[in-house]
């Protein structure tokens, strides 16, 4: 037995180097008709395999075409056995690994971003502050009563996690997420 493969707990030993795990974020263009969203759920979850973030929309209207775009985590040959069985489903058109389409191109990762409300209540001093961590932020109240104030937030999903943690001692009572939408730079599309 080779002294750099390690025992995981399965029939096959898997070198180190091989089983860490990777963020990956997934566009995939698919006809837009009912039950495709179904059976590219069903392939994550039939297989055991996480989805972190899923944002699905239209992106062609005249052409049926929608834009499914998923957060996964997996080692390398997990995300290209993903890939490759999203690839054989019928109603899908192309599979992009956008982070290894980033690397590609000499960029870190794809551009991410995200979109949340956040509902904050309080009254009296309280509102001052939230109002001012807001503006730091540069979340948009939206709505805004005596009681509550709903903020409109959009970045990373990291500056998302740091507002909410903000806003948790000040009266935060809920938050909606959109999920990541992710492009790649430069001129060529998907």
């Amino acid at each position: 037995m080779n002294a750099h493969l390690q025992p995981t707990g399965s029939a096959y030993f898997i070198s180190p180097e091989t089983s860490k795990q990777e963020r990956h974020t997934l566009s995939v263009l698919v006809t837009n008709e009912p039950g495709v969203l179904a059976r590219v759920i069903g392939l994550f979850s039939g297989r055991g395999y996480n989805i972190e973030s899923l944002t699905v929309s239209e992106t062609e209207h005249e052409a049926h075409l929608s834009r499914i775009t998923i957060v996964t985590n997996g080692t390398p040959g997990v995300l290209e056995q993903i890939k490759a069985q999203l690839d054989r489903i019928v109603p899908v058109h192309r599979v992009v690994d956008l982070t290894v389409r980033a690397s590609q191109l000499g960029q870190e990762r794809p551009i991410e971003r995200e979109v949340a409300l956040v509902k904050v209540a309080g009254s009296g001093e309280g509102r001052a502050e939230t109002l001012r961590l807001a503006d730091a932020f540069q979340a948009k109240v939206v709505d805004a009563t005596v009681e509550h104030f709903i903020f409109e937030i959009t970045g990373k999903s990291s500056k998302i996690d740091q507002f909410v943690a903000v806003m948790k001692p000040l009266g935060l009572t809920e938050i909606c997420r959109t999920g990541i939408a992710a492009m790649n730079r430069g001129p060529q599309g998907m």
